[in-house]
């Protein structure tokens, strides 16, 4: 018989119950179980290269931050005023003259409001420096007067002209110049990039329309430009019942600070209108620190007399001039306004205080088209009232105090007249 090899006999053999198998012989081919998966590989690539797509797209976004902002701005800007560009180009004007037309005027009143305030803040800033020794002399005189001082004037100018603090920030001074330089020319230059873009964005309104439909099925054209149209029409109709506001703002300030002989009446006027309207919330108490500031240095009282007009002129716009204008606008709830202008200042800054109303406001009437309303129901707790039948927790206390008050009332008398009753008949006192 011939000889069986010691492997194969082995692997004949049953495994016993309960034992491991046993491991392969040196030089056999292993399990396909114990070898790489072929996706493995592909999916740490796929991994690595979204890793590094997201790398790459947060350190661009992070870099052009400053242009997508400005981009931003000349979009509302040009929303703004699509509707003065597109009444001009219906009247027989190129879009692009009209554009221009209205770029021009917004350039020259905004030129004209900085060189009244220019102006303005120039001849207060001469008047205080030459003023100022008399104003000095004053308090000097008040402390010798009142805590038997001797101070001069004039070793106090010579002390402040030659302390070592007022060099060190004149040269502070003199080597920031360069910076406030750099700061001034960044300003320009991004002031430029937002006027140039808005520039194309309505000049270029229908082209730019027909860029963004082409790459859309039809259904979903009709929807953008919906959406655009709303945008332009919130916008615009934003800015131009604030710049009316502003109007309004303006001219009933002048006519006060006129009457009361204070300095600067119309530019004072313009910076209240403008401020008070286009700056939310806190715009109004800014824009009355200024006039006030300047009525105290003609009379105390004149301050006084400011800060009473701003306040009741502030309650009439708010409920009687703002619902008005602003009802076919940007018909928003008050909170929403106010915690919109939060969240923009929050998330941009004051760029994101002037474009959240109007955003929240497109935001809003284009989300009211896709809300399915219905008829309230006719409840009196709709309008606010309670219903007849309700009563609240200290009607009932009331009632179930005043309940206990009368039982406990007529159970007193009861007993108290036991004694001089008839006893009846019935009781067996009576029949005794």
């Amino acid at each position: 018989m011939a000889p069986i090899d010691e492997t194969a006999r082995i692997a004949q053999e049953p495994a016993s119950e309960g034992a491991p198998p046993p491991p392969p012989p040196p030089g056999t081919v292993a399990d396909h179980s114990t070898r790489m998966p072929r996706w493995l590989p592909r999916a740490i690539v796929l991994a690595l290269g979204l890793y590094a797509s997201f790398q790459l797209g947060s350190w661009a976004f992070h870099q052009l931050t400053g242009l997508l902002i400005n981009i931003l701005i000349a979009f509302f800007l040009a929303l703004a005023i699509e509707p003065a560009v597109s009444w001009m180009a219906s009247r027989g004007m190129r879009r692009g003259a009209a554009t221009g037309t209205v770029f021009l005027g917004i350039v020259v009143v905004t030129a004209g409001f900085v060189l009244l305030m220019g102006s303005m803040l120039a001849s207060q800033i001469t008047s205080i420096a030459e003023d100022f020794p008399k104003y000095l002399d004053s308090v000097i005189n008040w402390s010798n007067t009142t805590f038997s001082t001797e101070l001069n004037r004039v070793k106090i100018q010579d002390s402040l002209v030659r302390s070592d603090w007022l060099q060190k920030y004149l040269q502070d001074s003199a080597t920031g110049v360069l910076d406030v330089s750099a700061q001034v020319l960044g300003g320009l230059f991004q002031l430029l990039t937002v006027l140039l873009f808005s520039f194309y964005f309505a000049a270029d309104g229908p082209r730019l329309r027909r860029g963004v439909c082409s790459v859309l099925p039809p259904a979903r054209q009709s929807e953008v430009l919906r959406a655009w149209e709303i945008a332009v029409d919130k916008t615009g109709g934003y800015l131009y019942s604030r710049g009316l506001m502003a109007m309004v703002s303006g001219v009933a300030h002048y006519v006060l600070l006129q009457t009361l002989g204070v300095p600067y009446a119309p530019a004072l006027a313009v910076w209240v209108g403008l401020i008070s309207q286009f700056i939310p919330t806190i715009g109004t108490y800014l824009a009355g620190a200024l006039p006030m500031l300047i009525a105290f240095t003609v009379d105390p009282w004149y301050a006084l007399w400011v800060l009473l007009f701003v306040l009741v002129y502030q309650q009439f716009e708010n409920y009687l001039l703002q619902p008005k204008l602003t009802a076919r606008t940007v018909d928003i709830h008050p909170a929403v306004a106010f915690g919109s202008v939060i969240a923009g200042t929050a998330l941009l800054g004051a760029v994101g205080a002037l474009i959240a109303i109007p955003a929240v406001a497109t935001l809003q009437a284009f989300l009211g088209a896709y809300v399915k309303r219905y008829d309230v129901t006719d409840d009196p707790r709709v309008q606010g009232h309670r219903r007849k039948g309700a009563r609240g927790v200290l009607t009932r206390v009331r009632t179930v105090l005043s309940g206990a008050a009368a039982r406990t009332g007529s159970a007193a008398p009861a007993a108290s007249s036991g004694a001089g009753t008839v006893p009846n008949a019935d009781t067996p006192a009576g029949n005794g």
